[in-house]
């Protein structure tokens, strides 16, 4: 399934997008569908990673933006950007599972740190990652973010972040500055 000659287009998400990016969240981390890609949570965690509210959430957030990354017109990935002062948040960074691995989210990451530096003045774009994920954490890190070594605790207990299969998860910051 060849996309060449067909160029990468963003937009915000809207209100209808909402469906769709649930179902992308979902199958780029969660369940069996999500094995196809590198990105899988789902040894980790089982539940779901994001529902309609928080989508939604995200995509009124008066200080934040979901971003979607298409090409003809196809849903292919997307991720948050909260405006926090002069840092970012970067967030719900998704891929689609069978399209994962040939650039696109280099693609959408550069993209999303171009709208923090240019259009919000960000001067850093952070993010959290589950600590043991340590193949994603060398992906951002050969991207130019760096592990500060603050840690957040994983919120056991509440299911809007999935349902832990292990107990010792917890967060990292990563930050890269723009």
């Amino acid at each position: 399934m060849s996309s060449r000659g067909a160029e990468l287009t963003f937009r915000p998400a809207v209100a209808a997008d909402v469906p769709a990016l649930v179902a992308l969240v979902e199958s780029a981390y969660r369940g069996e569908a999500s094995r196809a890609g590198w990105t899988t949570e789902a040894d980790l965690l089982d539940g779901r990673r994001t529902d309609a509210a928080g989508v939604t959430e995200a995509i009124e957030h008066p200080h934040g933006l979901v971003l979607v990354a298409e090409r003809d017109g196809e849903l292919l990935a997307c991720c948050q950007l909260e405006r926090r002062g002069h840092i970012a948040y970067f967030g719900m960074f998704s891929v689609r599972p069978e399209r994962q691995g040939g650039g696109l989210g280099r693609a959408v990451l550069a993209h999303a740190e171009r709208v923090a530096r240019e259009q919000w003045g960000a001067a850093e774009l952070e993010m959290t990652v589950i600590e043991q994920r340590a193949e994603l954490i060398a992906w951002y890190e050969r991207r130019g973010y760096r592990r500060s070594g603050v840690h957040l605790p994983f919120p056991y207990g509440d299911e809007r972040f999935g349902v832990p299969r292990r107990p010792d998860l917890r967060f990292e910051r990563l930050v890269k500055d723009l």
